[in-house]
């Protein structure tokens, strides 16, 4: 099981990185667009993918796979994720941390707060707090995202971990890819789920449409999410979500694609909804892992918002 959202150079949750002025170039004869790509910037053929799975890079118009071949005369357009000067200064946030040593520490992240800066934020973020109130983080992910192996959207709330020192990161980091790390979230979807679990498999990857929102593609990155349903009512189904993958909006975007969006989404939900809400009711409830230096399986547990009880006490109370 594992639904980090790992940290990509070419993904961003909310706080969206901008992309660069593009870059237009025109292909000469037959060549496969990584390829050509790679030759006419210098940078490595697994960047170059990324930036095309990312839909950073485009044939005439349109996203496409990294190995098409290209005609003479096709039009190639490149860009890539720029960040504004951001600002990293501490910032006295109340924080609730559920967990914390030398290694590690453990934080029930309240909805509304971004994990880290990106292009267009201005309000402190997570990173910010995080700075004023422990020691020290690690620095693999730079200046930018200290101490961050992976992330939760802006209005998702619940448990994530953060690494205090290098040692610590790579050790998640090993955890979040052998799959031995993982959260479990529940939510509350719209409309009635009528089994009583099923498994979602698809690729995900960037809208063509709107480059802030993901979407399912033909083309994009392996998602697959686990569900089971812990309660129905009448127009509302409450889940529960264990991932394999750990895609930016994979919960959000799968659900829509059930046909049954996550309540309260200003993004992919219903464009009416009947609860007044800030964001959608989905919660990391569950951490799982093993702890960096002691080697001890530990299990963390956030209970559900006090917004979100209220909203399933409602619903209880038509059954």
């Amino acid at each position: 099981m594992n639904d980090f959202d790992i940290l990509d150079e070419n993904e961003a949750a909310d706080g969206e990185l901008s992309p660069s002025a593009p870059t237009i170039l025109y292909a000469e004869n037959e060549i496969r667009l990584d390829v050509f790509c790679t030759e006419k910037t210098g940078k490595t053929r697994s960047n170059v993918k990324k930036l095309i799975d990312g839909g950073y890079i485009t044939v005439n118009g349109n996203t496409v796979k990294a190995g098409k071949v290209l005609k003479a005369g096709d039009r190639v357009e490149m860009c890539e994720p720029k960040l504004e000067t951001l600002d990293l200064t501490p910032v006295n946030i109340p924080l609730d941390i559920v967990y914390e040593d030398r290694d590690i520490a453990v934080i029930n992240k309240p909805q509304g707060m971004i994990v880290h800066a990106g292009n267009g934020v201005k309000e402190p973020t997570l990173v910010n707090a995080l700075l004023y109130h422990l020691d020290s983080l690690s620095g693999i992910n730079g200046v930018i995202r200290p101490g961050i192996v992976h992330r939760i959207d802006k209005d998702t709330s619940g448990l994530l971990v953060v690494a205090k020192n290098d040692a610590a990161h790579l050790s998640l980091s090993e955890q979040i890819r052998e799959k031995t790390a993982g959260r479990i979230y529940v939510a509350l979807l719209e409309g009635v789920v009528k089994n009583d679990s099923g498994t979602i498999s698809t690729l995900i990857g960037r809208s063509d449409k709107d480059r802030t929102m993901m979407a399912v593609k033909t083309v994009g990155r392996t998602a697959v999410t686990h569900y089971e349903v812990i309660k129905r009512y009448k127009d509302y189904t409450f889940c529960r979500f264990k991932l394999e993958t750990g895609r930016t909006h994979q919960i959000r975007v799968h659900a829509k694609y059930m046909g049954h969006p996550v309540v309260g989404d200003p993004v992919y939900g219903y464009a009416k909804q009947a609860f007044k809400l800030n964001g959608q009711l989905l919660h990391a409830e569950k951490l799982e892992l093993t702890h960096p230096s002691t080697g001890e399986r530990m299990t963390f547990t956030a209970p559900l918002p006090d917004y979100f009880k209220e909203v399933l006490k409602k619903l209880d109370k038509k059954i």
